[in-house]
């Protein structure tokens, strides 16, 4: 629903944090799926999550932060959970 009224601003970028936090599996489908669908309409997407699956599956630029710096960048086809860990830590 929060998402509806957002786009029904004309956004270009959506910023979502934790989008699918607190929410069961189905849920996160369907998130996941108009997350897809926004992107492909052209709006830009900045995720923030902690959750490693989430991340993998639905960024295509993926930016590591720690200490309030950016300490890696990688896109989707390089990423892997060790590589971002290791720049997190």
């Amino acid at each position: 629903m929060v998402l509806s009224k957002w786009l029904a601003l004309n956004s270009r970028v959506l910023i979502l944090d934790e989008p699918t936090r607190g929410i069961d599996i189905g849920a996160k489908s369907e998130v996941h799926a108009l997350m897809s669908e926004i992107a492909g309409q052209g709006i830009g997407i900045i995720m923030i999550s902690s959750e490693m699956p989430e991340i993998l599956g639905m960024s295509y630029r993926i930016l590591v932060m720690s200490q309030g710096k950016i300490t890696g960048e990688f896109n989707r086809d390089e990423a892997t959970q060790e590589k971002i860990m290791s720049r997190a830590m």
